[in-house]
């Protein structure tokens, strides 16, 4: 079981939030800490593309109500998460952030290179190899054939 842990989350995919949100309470202990995080690049693009140049603060504030959604959605009542949404190079400030949590583990789930977002497959690659701590890489839904409806 982990005491601390950070999972990256995409808000504008469900599946993938409730996905990451019940593998983590399998894995995290009884009074155990969830961080849940999303990076964007200020410009557009990379690993979150929701977040565009024309008014990054107020698509911050969106995509945190999300991720409190997406907690409040998924995680039993006695559980809470602490919402993090980081603007940069997604592997850059999600490695930086497990540093400076002392996460004992991130989960992520990939897509790989299929899919609309291509870099994806790097930024993954990218965190497993820099993270400093162990990183739990979770298939897709449909990669791993269970689909949005299982």
């Amino acid at each position: 079981m982990y005491r601390k842990l950070l999972i990256a989350i995409d808000p504008d995919n469900d599946g993938e939030g409730k996905r990451a949100l019940e593998a983590a309470m399998e894995l995290l202990d009884e009074d155990g800490e969830l961080h849940l995080a999303s990076a964007y690049s200020p410009g557009g693009g990379g690993f979150f593309p929701h977040v565009t140049e024309e008014a990054p603060e107020e698509k911050e504030a969106e995509v945190r109500e999300v991720l409190d959604l997406l907690a409040r959605k998924y995680l039993p009542l006695n559980r809470s998460a602490i919402l993090h949404v980081v603007a940069g190079n997604a592997g850059q400030k999600l490695v930086g952030l497990a540093g400076q949590l002392c996460a004992d583990l991130m989960l992520l789930v990939s897509r790989g290179s299929s899919g609309h977002w291509p870099l994806r497959r790097a930024t993954v690659e990218y965190v497993s190899v820099n993270a400093p701590c162990p990183v739990l890489v979770l298939p897709s839904l449909e990669k791993s054939g269970q689909g949005e409806g299982s």
